[in-house]
């Protein structure tokens, strides 16, 4: 694991918790002035322990570690690109969906601009595109978002919904309350809408997987709910919740976003933060 490194490398350790005694069957390959056993391998059973974070810039060779564990103990051969991703995905949402309708939260943030321009590739015309102008946005947001989409072959629908959002925050000051209200007020008026053009079984999101880690699903503890994990009402009037980048990173998702064409000053637009102040 540690092929190609010098015998003494920087590398973080950012806690105070440590292994005294190894494993049976277990070896020593590394230590610290404060960690008698920062590092173990049992070769045999190909089981490897580090006790400091390989992942972070302040260890100065962790991309080799990660790199040497992946394939050399591993054995993965990192013939796999996102290409792939977008080819089976792109599959198996014609299968999920057939000929139903779907349709699509559209924020004009990096997650759900990959997500609408994935499942145009799946079902086409078939898909619409709801952008909601709630009274958050950064200044000029709604105009540059309906600029980019409205003569794209998806159906594009703007949604001027500002003071209702507004009217449902007014006076509301706690952040994960707020989270609620939003999520809660985006589905109502996506079903909405849905209405509108006809019977829509599946509603499409632009959820990623650290929004699923923070709003602490699963095993993880939770951060903030996000509007499209944890702000969500109990009662949904779709079919079916789509979500196609709900196990991608965002680095992951900008490379899906590349793959499909999207302009680099979109799939590279960072996050907005959002609103920190209260109405």
């Amino acid at each position: 694991m540690f092929k190609g490194l010098l015998d003494e490398n920087d590398c973080l350790m950012s806690h105070t918790d440590k292994v005294t005694i190894l494993p049976t069957n277990f070896k020593n390959i590394g230590y610290s002035d404060n960690c008698q056993n920062a590092a173990m391998e049992n070769e045999e059973k190909k089981l490897y322990g580090i006790q400091f974070h390989p992942e972070v810039n302040h260890t100065n060779r962790g991309t080799e570690i990660i790199r040497n564990f992946v394939y050399n103990v591993c054995e993965c051969h990192g013939n796999w690109k996102m290409s792939s991703f977008v080819e089976n995905t792109v599959k198996d949402l014609k299968e999920k969906i057939g000929d139903g309708k779907a349709l699509c939260a559209l924020s004009g943030g990096v997650d759900s601009s990959v997500a609408s321009a994935l499942l145009s590739k799946a079902i086409g015309k078939n898909l619409t595109c709801i952008f909601v102008d709630h009274g958050l946005l950064r200044k000029n947001e709604a105009d540059e978002v309906e600029e980019v989409f409205k003569n794209t072959d998806v159906n594009f629908i703007r949604v001027d919904a500002k003071a209702r959002f507004l009217e449902k925050l007014k006076g509301v000051e706690d952040p994960e309350q707020k989270r609620k209200i939003i999520g809660e007020e985006f589905i109502r008026l996506f079903e909405e809408e849905a209405k509108k053009i006809g019977t829509v079984d599946f509603l499409v999101q632009g959820t990623i997987y650290p929004d699923v880690i923070e709003s602490g699903t699963g095993i993880g503890n939770k951060i903030k709910s996000h509007h499209n994990v944890g702000g969500l009402p109990d009662y949904v009037d779709f079919k079916e919740i789509v979500e196609p980048l709900r196990d991608l990173f965002k680095d992951e998702v900008r490379q899906v976003g590349l793959e499909l064409g999207l302009p680099e000053y979109l799939v590279y637009r960072q996050p907005f933060p959002g609103p920190r102040f209260s109405y």
